[in-house]
């Protein structure tokens, strides 16, 4: 088992920062590929990145792709993402996931772990 949590939500203005981070504990000694997720009042969760095991394959969704930075730091069980240039539109439930696949995943089925979810909001 592993369990996942998130931090580092809030809410800010349009064009600025968050970096989150999702902490990772339990069976911390195995291989997990991690992801990010989202979801917004009345929308479906959506893929947002994913990161291996590893660090060296990284993936992102269209609409966060050169502003969003995945990134992890195993030795703290720790995976983040750097926001940056926030949008309205960014506006969710951020939350984390684990999977023992060391290959990182968009879709959310593929994810056994996943954390509570952290609030973000960006206001126009």
């Amino acid at each position: 088992q592993v369990q996942l949590v998130e931090s580092g939500g809030g809410l800010v203005q349009a064009g600025d920062s968050l970096r989150l981070s999702c902490a990772a504990s339990g069976r911390t000694g195995s291989s997990y590929a991690t992801g990010w997720f989202r979801q917004a009042p009345g929308k479906e969760r959506e893929f947002v990145a994913a990161i291996s095991w590893n660090g060296g394959i990284t993936l992102y969704a269209d609409s966060v792709q050169g502003r969003f930075t995945i990134s992890r730091d195993n030795s703290k069980n720790t995976v983040y993402l750097q926001m940056n240039k926030l949008k309205p539109e960014d506006t969710a439930v951020y939350s984390c996931a684990a999977t023992s696949d060391t290959i990182p995943r968009r879709i959310k089925d593929a994810y056994a772990y996943w954390g509570q979810g952290t609030q973000v909001t960006v206001s126009s």
